[in-house]
Order: structure tokens, then sequence, then C-alpha cells
């Protein structure tokens, strides 16, 4: 008996050692006083996310209608994410269909817009901008009749979140509906359900006006935080709060600064009879407003001796000296939420240097990278090139190559090029590059894309196309290596080489 009670006490001792080292060690899941009141509920991805994603994506679109550094915070990433656009270069192995595949993309970028108001790499601006904004953004693949006129017989619709309703929830036998997104028995997703034209505010889900449209016809742009997120949250979700308080205390202070314009004197009087209506600086009759509340006008250098009983008290108004230390704190803060650099978001670009300015970019550039590679290449742009390139074939603006019905692998493959990032300095990074080509560390291929964005094949044949009409003309430039070495001085000619004959 006494020798269970001591196990059972050395037990309990045990488990009390551990809660008590458990909680020294990680004193954020402790108890004490300052993590007491801490709320931290157990949330699953979606149920984190689907219960306050219409209420986070109302106030982060309000902040951004309202609020400049809400608005600009969207428009810096937008910028840096997609820039120009985010174009293919197929990998075909033959030339000649890579020429013909980048041509007639780029005739069908002008008509890819079901609405018609941009070209593709608009609507790539307009998606990730959607994304940032509201949290999601979804595109349709509809298909056109060959009457229609495209180069390409597909175009792509923008749709907001709101006709995907995050409130359409069904269970039906192994296939289940959750915030309006079709799973099959493996969690795959087969299919949106969607409804026709947005839904007025506030209005109950109706699912017989909704659509059910098949996965492999729509895209779903989001970051997903989580494994097995359905749905996204916009940008601003941790800066909202903060983004507010700064606009209202920036309202507050231009309240502020209007009342210590007001500034204002008040003359105290024991005025005797009769004299209520004499100024007390002219000894005339004095001026009343409109509200009958006797003026007193002063002037610049004025030096006024007051009469006996007469005293002079002037208003103390509020100031805002405080303002650029706090606003500068807050901005930082905002800045930080919203994965943006302060001096990016601001460009306020007081007490750093040109190589601060290249960490903090350098870090920025990174994200944005993530974010082109990851979200807008792979969800994006992938599957609008393999359904533009499948239509293609179909509709025979592009031939069927040899080889393809076997293995179609090597005809479809591409890369994504992003916008190439301006250069920090100039000089310094061309020169670095340059000795990195010679070096043996990096390769034109590689180079040429992150200055241009373009493929090398590009932009040599564009450069054999250039130094082709200066030989025609008899023009020699100093850019031309083959005549002006990088010194400035006439290169060698081997020997039989032969300038063209110009003569008229």
């Amino acid at each position: 008996m006494i020798a269970s009670v001591g196990r059972m006490l050395q037990r309990v001792g045990g488990r009390l050692a551990r809660t008590v080292r458990n909680e020294a060690a990680y004193p954020a899941a402790g108890t004490g006083r300052r993590a007491r009141a801490w709320y931290a509920p157990q949330l699953s991805a979606n149920e984190a996310v689907l219960a306050t994603a219409q209420t986070l994506r109302n106030r982060s679109r309000a902040g951004v209608r309202a609020d400049g550094y809400a608005r600009t915070s969207v428009d810096r990433l937008v910028a840096n994410i997609i820039g120009g656009g985010i174009s293919p270069e197929s990998k075909a192995p033959d030339r000649a269909f890579r020429a013909r595949v980048h041509q007639l993309w780029l005739d069908w970028s002008d008509q890819s817009d079901a609405d018609g108001i941009l070209d593709v790499y608009g609507q790539e601006a307009l998606a990730v901008r959607g994304w940032k904004e509201g949290g999601e953004a979804f595109v349709r693949l509809r298909d056109r009749l060959p009457g229609d006129g495209l180069t390409v017989p597909l175009q792509l619709q923008l749709i907001e979140p709101e006709l995907v309703p995050i409130d359409y929830n069904v269970v039906a036998g192994p296939r289940r509906i959750r915030a309006g997104i079709e799973l099959d028995a493996l969690g795959r997703r087969v299919a949106y359900h969607m409804y026709r034209s947005r839904p007025a505010e506030g209005m109950d889900v109706d699912t017989s006006q909704l659509v059910r449209i098949p996965a492999e016809r729509v895209i779903h742009l989001y970051d997903p935080l989580r494994p097995g997120q359905l749905r996204g949250l916009p940008l601003l979700t941790q800066a909202l709060i903060q983004l507010q308080e700064v606009y209202k205390y920036k309202d507050a202070t231009v309240v502020l600064q209007n009342i210590a314009a007001l500034f204002g004197g008040f003359i105290r009087t024991d005025a005797r009879a009769g004299e209520e209506d004499l100024n007390p600086l002219t000894g005339q009759a004095i001026e009343r407003d409109a509200d009958g509340l006797a003026l007193v006008g002063m002037e610049p250098g004025l030096l006024q001796a007051l009469r006996p009983g007469e005293s002079v008290e002037f208003s103390d108004p509020p100031d805002a000296t405080a303002y650029g230390d706090f606003m500068r704190a807050a901005l930082m803060d905002a800045a930080v939420a919203a994965d943006v650099p302060y001096e990016v978001l601001t460009g306020d670009l007081r007490n750093v240097n040109d190589r601060t300015v290249r960490v903090i970019l350098n870090e920025f550039r990174r994200r944005i990278e993530q974010h082109q590679h990851h979200i807008v290449a792979f969800q994006f742009c992938r599957p609008v090139w393999e359904a533009w390139f499948d239509r293609a074939l179909l509709s025979g603006a592009l031939p069927v190559p040899p080889g393809y019905a076997e293995d179609p692998l090597p005809w479809r493959r591409v890369e994504w090029v992003t916008a190439a990032f301006p250069y920090l300095n100039p000089t310094q990074d061309i020169e670095a590059q340059k000795s990195a080509i010679r070096s043996g560390v990096t390769t034109l291929t590689a180079v040429t894309k992150e200055m241009t964005g373009r493929s090398l094949e590009s932009v040599l044949a564009e450069r054999a196309e250039e130094l082709a009409l200066l030989d025609s003309l008899g023009i020699i430039t100093d850019s031309d290596p083959r005549q002006v070495s990088d010194a400035g001085l006439t290169q060698a000619k081997p020997e039989g080489t032969t300038l063209p004959d110009v003569t008229p």
C-alpha cells in the first residue's frame, strides 16, 4: 500500500516537473502573467479563413479606395511582380516552330480579354491586383467559335471571388462542396460553383442561380498559407488595423492644424457704462460681426497701451510636433505587415545609402521572385499556356510538329520570363556581369534574361538584323564589337575581310 502510494506520488511529481520544465522552455505556451490573457483558438486552415474572408476583403477594398498607403502597397507589388508582363519562351526543339509559336502568341495576346479591355499581360496585372487586394482571383477559360475571328479560339474572363460563394457548402456522397469548390473523394478539385453575375450584397445563397464549371476551365489565383487552405486572404490582412489608425491620425492632425490656425486674442476689461461700444485700441466705435460679437483688429508690430482695468489673453492652440515621428514608426509597422519595404511604400530615403538600398531591394526582390514563379507562373500562366497551345493545334493555327502524337512534351515545354528589374548602379552591375560571364560563373543566356526580361535567341536575332542593316548602309558605330574594341580602337580585320561596298 505504501509502495503504491509512493509510485503514484512519483508519477504526479514527474508530470508536474515536466510541466514546469515545458513552461520554462516555452514561455509562450505557459500561463504566466504575460500569457494569461492570450486568446489563441485552435482553428484549421479553412476555419481561420472562411469565417472572416469576406469581412477582410470588404475592409481591404475600402482601405485601397480611401487610403493612399493601402493603395500604394498593392500598386507596388503588382508593378514589381508583373512589370511589363510574364511572357512565355517556347523550348520546342525546332527553331522555326518556336518562332511561329512566339508570333502567334504575340498576335493572340491582344485578343485574350473576353471583355476586350486589356491584353494578356494587362490581365496578368489585374488578376494579381485582385489577388493582393481581395485575397484571390478567378479566371475562366472561355472557348470561342472559329467564326469569332480570333487567331486562337480562346479568351480569358477575370472573375471576382464573390461569384464563387464562400458560404456554399454541400456534402453529397463521396463528393463534397466547400466554399464553392467541389472536391472528389481524394480531395482533388473537380469543379467550381459560380454565380452568373455578382450577387447583391447580403443576399443568401440561392443554389438555383449557381453554375457548375469544370475545374480544368477555371484558374484560381491565391496564396495558400497552410496545407489544405481552399480560399485566400487579402495582402493587407495584418496591416488593416494599423493603416486605419494611421488614416484616422492623419485626419485628426489636419483638424488639429486647422484649429491651430485659428490663433486669436481676448481683451478683458472692466468697462464703465457707455464705453462698451468703444474699441479699446482706437477709442472709436467698435465693429461687430454678423452675430453681433465685437471684433478688434491687430496689426504686426503694434504696441498698444491698455487702459486701467484691461488685459489681453491669447489662445493656446494645440500643435502636431510629434506627427512626423509617429507617422514614420506607424508606417514602418504597416509596411512590414503589407510585405513591402518602408522605403518602397513611402519613398522616404532618409538615413539610407546605396548599400542599404541594395540590401532592402534584394530582400524585396527575392520575395517578388517567389510570387512570380510559385504563384503567378504556376497557377495562372501555366494553365493559360496549356489551354492556348491545345487550341492552337486543334484549330490549325499551329502546324502539328512531327512526332507530336508519340511524344508531345518536348514541343510543349515553355519557360516563363519575368520583367527585368532596373539596375541599381548600371556601370558596376554591367561590369560585374561581364566578369561573371568571362569567368564562367554565369552564362550569357542567364544574364540576358536578367537584364532584359527577354530570351537570348530573340535578342541575338534582333542584334543580327541591326548589324546587317548597319553593314548595308556602310555605317560603323562604336557599339559594334566587330569594328571597334571596348577601348574605342578599330579592330584588326582578319585577312580577306572587306567592308561592304556601299557605292551608290
